[in-house]
């Protein structure tokens, strides 16, 4: 794509769901109804930990109003002896978390699921459910879940050859460790904690979903994607995946959490066993209580440099929740925290621990953050031992291409010096600071990801373009679309409509997460545009009766290729599109690809704190973020991307934790409690946009959402013990641990 004469791609254009969103007229799926529909509603458990003997559901079914009440025994049960693996989830894990089967697992596991007519009526038959329980100890903090007399959760799980928490373990390793610390001059080794925090979107978890007469089921919901819904909710139901239709709605944030199903396979089987449509919403409080929130964590890291700054050796232990079944980040984690560096002697491991909480699900770069924050902590350490500037530091050590990164990948060309040459010469890094304030820096990194898309390109027939593709739009794909498509075709982008097409309507999708959507959806869209483009070459050629080799496309139109293919007036898409019907009938295309060559992304971040020392409150007073995007195909997205990341990272290292009383229940389930950063917290989140295109993919995508949340916890921990002149080791810095640690305490 030649750059200097792009008319569409690199502009902000008007996003297309825009005006229906601002004004409400958007369609999510809460918003759904059918003719006939009942309500659906969850019991959830009031205990972490608890066998179950016996449910009763007799006084719900005789309630007045109750269609149908399911349990355990109305899903798909996987055993445990053989793993059963649909993405990055298994079927195993999956059918316990949407309904509780022989042990409660965590406060507000699913138990039963009522339908009714009304959802008064399904919450107050849920309310009649009888359950017997034998409670058994609970684990709650990794420190609890790893002792050696720790209440094991599943028998079969066993780790060193003993029924264990411990679930897995993932481990890289490049270079001798040991040899690598023996040269350094300086080593530094820290103990690092994080609490689980929630993804936080507002629209809560919803469904509709109907299944007809002849078994054929079609489900309505929130998610990031709906092959996926379809998918899993053939696995747990029994429902044969050709019988079932997952339509996408729009949706109200999801930033990793609406990458697995809870509601849908209940759902699916209540209307299965009533023969009406079931609608089913979660509350905040289920939303809290038992959809994912990312991993807690306990890390140590070791980082060895010599004098002149050169890091010889570099080691990260992580420990992360998983929650009740298996499945936390620790490949995020082990593999992307020593990624922006080129280090001889390095190695990562991580563990998979399982504890009485609500199952973990991706957060926007799953692990790397947790990963990034001790890293970047510890090397700010290095570099003040060394008396260097934290980024020359960084600089020194950055990875570049042709450099080995420890989890295995030799890095093509990319931008991360780039990112700290820009946040070097930024004015942030060089503007005075007042008192009580200072200033922080990191890094971070993230793999992207490529995947199964498919796309349709049809040509209209009065000449406009309808593009669908398989992704749930979630960060802005559907305008940078429009704005690629309107460049291939060389037409304005009002001519574009991009839609998202449901499981009957379009090729297989892989989900929308891991900023592959647009790499992905992109590369098919650029393939389905160029066969069109032939299509219009042809159609040309048959009106003018020349071949079609002696045709070019240009600015949306056919013209003959030189003075030798004759001498005819260009033909717009427009025109050709009218003649379709006598040319060969319509026009369009579609293309799917497992698509291959996604590369990572760097960020360098700054950040400004000022810190009440009377109150402990850390205030964010400037914040920049500076990431190689690869190239920028709609830069107010970009921007929005990278704005997001950093308030949400702002969010995590100073007031966001999930709250657990003595009794194993989750305190703060609402957001009163549960402190989401508003927008008095945040200062303006300015971004610098470095564009080093990724040489795999035709308009140089490399994937933007998921790094803007990785370099914030640790700029912003930097940035504390700047201004208090202490370090603190463990997230949320809530006033209540500032002041502690201003103290002395």
């Amino acid at each position: 794509m030649n750059e200097i004469n792009n008319k569409w791609i690199g502009k902000n254009t008007v996003r297309p769901d825009g005006a229906e969103k601002v004004t409400g007229r958007a369609q999510y799926s809460s918003d759904t109804t059918m003719p006939g529909m009942i309500w659906g509603h969850v019991l959830r458990s009031p205990h972490p930990h608890a066998k179950i003997i016996s449910i009763n559901t007799k006084k719900a079914e005789a309630l007045a109003g109750v269609k149908s009440v399911i349990t355990s025994k109305d899903i798909v049960d996987f055993p445990l002896d053989t793993p059963v693996i649909l993405g990055i989830q298994d079927m195993r894990w999956m059918c316990r978390n949407v309904m509780a089967r022989d042990k409660v697992l965590f406060h507000g596991h699913p138990l039963a699921a009522v339908a009714a007519t009304t959802e008064a009526i399904a919450e107050k038959a849920c309310d009649l459910i009888e359950v017997e329980y034998e409670i058994l100890p609970w684990a709650i903090d990794i420190e609890d879940a790893i002792k050696d007399d720790a209440p094991i959760l599943h028998d079969h799980i066993q780790f060193n050859g003993k029924p264990s928490n411990i679930a897995g373990t993932l481990e890289h390793k490049k270079g001798d460790i040991e040899e690598g610390f023996a040269k350094a001059d300086v080593i530094i080794e820290k103990d690092f904690k994080t609490e689980a925090v929630h993804q936080g979107y507002l629209e809560t978890h919803s469904c509709l979903v109907s299944v007809a007469a002849d078994g054929r089921a079609t489900i309505w919901s929130s998610s990031q994607g709906q092959f996926m819904v379809r998918a899993m909710t053939s696995f747990l139901t029994g429902i044969p995946q050709s019988n079932i239709r997952a339509i996408p709605a729009e949706i109200g944030g999801g930033f990793g959490g609406k990458t697995i199903v809870y509601l849908e396979p209940l759902a699916t089987v209540l209307s299965q066993k009533t023969g009406r449509p079931v609608k089913i919403v979660m509350n905040r409080e289920d939303t809290m209580r038992a959809s994912g929130p990312t991993s807690g964590s306990k890390s140590t890291i070791k980082i060895g440099a010599t004098n002149d700054g050169k890091i010889v050796a570099a080691q990260g232990i992580y420990y992360l929740q998983a929650g009740a079944f298996p499945g936390s980040p620790i490949r995020g984690a082990a593999g992307c925290s020593l990624a922006p560096y080129d280090i001889p002697n390095a190695h990562t491991f991580g563990y998979d621990v399982v504890s009485n909480r609500s199952k973990v699900a991706a957060y926007r770069a799953p692990g790397a953050p947790i990963g990034a924050y001790g890293v970047e902590c510890v090397l700010d350490e290095i570099a003040e031992a060394l008396k260097m500037c934290p980024l020359e530091l960084r600089k020194i050590n950055a990875a570049k291409e042709g450099t080995k990164a420890v989890h295995g990948p030799v890095f093509p060309k990319m931008g991360y010096i780039e990112t700290l040459d820009a946040a070097i010469n930024h004015p942030h890094y060089k503007a005075p600071l007042g008192k009580h304030q200072g200033r922080g820096v990191a890094s971070g990194f993230w793999f992207n990801a490529g995947g199964e898309s498919s796309a349709q390109l049809n040509i209209t027939e009065d000449g406009n373009v309808v593009v669908t593709t398989g992704h749930p739009d979630i960060g802005g794909s559907r305008a940078s679309i429009a704005n690629i498509t309107a460049e291939l075709l060389g037409i304005h982008h009002d001519r574009v409509s991009v839609l998202i097409g449901d499981t009957a309507t379009i090729g297989y999708s892989n989900l929308t997460g891991g900023s592959r959507v647009l790499f992905a959806s992109a590369m098919v869209v650029t393939e389905s545009a160029q066969i069109v483009i032939n299509q219009l070459k042809q159609r040309a050629a048959k009106i003018w009766g020349i071949d079609e080799d002696a045709i070019e496309w240009e600015n949306g139109e056919a013209r003959p290729a030189g003075d030798n293919a004759g001498k005819f007036a260009p033909l717009t898409l427009a025109e050709i599109a009218d003649k379709a019907t006598a040319t060969g009938g319509p026009i369009g295309a579609g293309y799917q690809v497992n698509t291959e060559g996604a590369e990572g992304g760097f960020a360098t971040h700054i950040c400004d704190v000022e810190v009440d020392m009377d109150l402990g409150i850390v205030r964010v007073k400037r914040y920049t973020s500076i990431q190689d995007v690869g190239k920028a195909i709609h830069p107010d997205y970009v921007e929005g991307q990278l704005q997001g990341g950093c308030a949400q990272g702002i969010g995590w290292a100073l007031s966001e934790e999930y709250i657990y009383n003595k009794d194993g229940h989750l305190d703060n389930t609402g957001f009163l409690d549960y402190r989401m950063p508003v927008c008095s917290d945040l200062p303006m989140l300015d971004t610098v946009i470095i564009e080093v295109p990724n040489p795999k993919h035709p308009q140089g995508v490399r994937g933007v959402g998921e790094v803007p949340l990785v370099p914030p916890l640790a700029a912003i921990s930097n940035a504390v013990y700047q201004a208090i002149g202490k370090r603190s080791y463990s997230l949320p810095m809530s006033p209540p641990k500032v002041l502690k640690i201003i103290e002395g305490n």
